[in-house]
């Protein structure tokens, strides 16, 4: 275990250590939301606060952690690699231990260094980039989601099996997370002899996709692979219906948003996506789904459930530590697994999930979802 150096205490001396031990004694422990409230994706952060707050209620109405109760503090970082790092810089200025983001992988990558270095325990669901954790040797960084090397082989598979293209036109946002599982799918597509006939990155945020569209028509592509979020595909689908383009679009679970029917309208009837399983219909899982009702909040999103699991496992894993020490904790949970709604979740020497599960869904008109039959 590497030591944890604090440069913040040592340069404010014993003001500073007085204010952390403060915080160590005080009577709840917080734990920090890091995830987009502002800009294009702010639906993603919600799914991630709905999760989260949900935990924290039904963790603290059993009598919380070690007897004192959960405190959630919601940071904004816009989705926004630059901002991965500010937040995380307040975080550790705020003496907050535990962290449940970032949610973009972008932001993520951004920050997982300064949570490392400072001994803050930081477990993402749903940052999908391998960038996260790759080559880090992290001691303080988890996830409670799969990779895109996981996710993207899911998806491939079922379009080599299931759709069985003659060729395929792969697109990216040009991010870490849209670019990785694209090429993910793209290798796997060719090692099985699909024809990829396009590989191209679009601009995010751009309000006209007619010229890439106008180069998949041209390609002769039967089958698209977007990797990135819900506004660009949204655009593709909308802008490609218009233009005619009659071909299957597929995405990863960032394209999983209700706000793409706003922005698509018809055009997103039958959009395939992987997403993770839906752990809604585990019967073990009732009384959390319940829960998550009663609070009006929507237990089957991409994250809610990813992000309830990532505060049940640091939960457990102060208990199993027997203090509320980060770096404790984190120790425990890369010994031990967690039962979460979505499994008995364990984790590998880099904090990755020893296994995940992604499934295939078809997304209507009407902004709902069933698994791909």
């Amino acid at each position: 275990m590497k030591a944890k150096f604090k440069p913040l205490v040592a340069a404010l001396g014993l003001a500073a250590g007085m204010t952390l031990s403060a915080v160590a004694y005080a009577d709840t422990i917080k734990i920090a939301i890091a995830g987009p409230f502002t800009g294009s994706v702010t639906q993603y952060g919600a799914m991630v606060k709905e999760g989260v707050d949900t935990a924290v209620e039904m963790i603290n109405a059993s009598g919380g952690v070690l007897g004192k109760q959960l405190e959630v503090v919601v940071m904004d970082d816009g989705c926004e690699p630059k901002q991965g790092p500010v937040v995380a810089n307040r975080v550790v200025n705020d003496g907050i231990k535990y962290v449940v983001g970032h949610v973009c992988s972008g932001a993520t990558i951004a920050a997982t260094n300064i949570y490392d270095s400072e001994g803050v325990l930081m477990i993402s669901p749903s940052a999908t980039a391998p960038a996260v954790t790759d080559g880090k040797n992290y001691e303080m960084i988890f996830r409670t989601i799969g990779r895109d090397d996981q996710q993207g082989p899911a998806a491939a598979k079922f379009i080599i099996e299931t759709i069985k293209p003659q060729a395929v036109a792969v697109l990216h946002d040009k991010q870490s997370y849209g670019q990785g599982i694209a090429g993910a799918v793209r290798d796997e597509l060719e090692k099985a002899g699909v024809k990829v006939v396009m590989f191209e990155g679009i601009n995010a945020g751009d309000s006209d996709y007619s010229a890439v569209i106008t180069k998949i028509r041209s390609s002769g592509a039967d089958f698209v692979y977007y990797g990135g979020y819900h506004p660009e595909m949204g655009l593709l689908l909308r802008q490609g219906a218009e233009q005619g383009l009659k071909v299957k679009f597929m995405g990863p679970e960032g394209v999983g948003n209700p706000d793409i029917n706003a922005i698509a309208g018809n055009a997103v009837e039958g959009m395939l996506l992987t997403l993770p399983a839906d752990f809604t219909q585990d019967p073990a899982n009732a009384d959390i789904v319940k829960a998550f009702e009663e609070k009006k909040r929507n237990a089957g999103g991409a994250f809610q459930l990813t992000a309830y699991s990532a505060t049940a496992a640091i939960a457990e894993g102060i208990k199993g530590a027997g203090e509320d020490d980060p770096v404790k904790v984190a120790k425990w949970l890369r010994a031990n697994s967690v039962k979460t709604p979505i499994g008995e979740l364990s984790w590998d020497d880099q904090g990755d999930l020893k296994q995940f599960r992604f499934d295939v869904f078809t997304w209507k008109a009407d902004g709902s979802k069933e698994v791909y039959k």
